[in-house]
């Protein structure tokens, strides 16, 4: 099983924001596998099932993302235990969870699939560090940097929604990724 993970923010006001890149892919992923979104209030997200994968779109606000995923990976047993209750620190999850993000470092247009790596500040990322007591997982980093990255607060330009000729460079890269 695996579990593939978008990471943004919920709400039409965030549609279409770099920060909701991850949703983005998660949705053209789980159209092409005809899975069906439904609301999970356990799992504080939305999620798809198709075969052996779950698509997985928290709904707790990206800098909480930790909170659906590790709700979501408890409940299919998929985190080691140790020790009873405890999860196991630095498991190895990198063949079950995928998670798909915005990524400030690197150019728009492009990605990147990273296993075993920090956060580099991303707040999303590091909820679910921080939850699952591992960085030891697949990361799909999409790129968002651009010039206006320069110009505008981070904070403003990570929310601000993609112009006519980004959101080409996205569908392209949303069509080459398979997962």
């Amino acid at each position: 099983m695996k579990i593939i993970v978008g990471l943004g923010n919920p709400g039409k006001e965030y549609e279409n924001t770099r920060h909701n890149y991850g949703f983005m892919l998660i949705d053209r992923l789980a159209e092409e596998a005809s899975a069906e979104w439904k609301e999970s209030k356990r799992f504080k997200a939305l999620v798809a099932e198709a075969g052996d994968k779950i698509f997985v779109k928290p709904q707790t606000f990206m800098n909480n993302s930790g909170q659906s995923v590790g709700a979501i990976l408890s409940y299919y047993k998929l985190l080691p235990k140790s020790l009873g209750l405890f999860k196991s620190k630095g498991a190895d999850l990198s063949q079950t969870l995928i998670v798909a993000h915005d990524d400030l470092d690197i150019e728009l247009g492009k990605w990147k699939m990273s296993v075993d790596s920090r956060s580099a500040g991303h707040r999303g990322v590091q909820s679910i560090i921080d939850h699952l007591k591992t960085k030891n997982f697949t990361r799909v980093r999409l790129g968002i940097a651009s010039d206006l990255k320069k110009v505008m607060p981070i904070e403003r330009f990570v929310l601000a929604r993609f112009g006519a000729e980004e959101r080409g460079k996205i569908e392209e890269v949303i069509e080459e990724i398979k997962l």
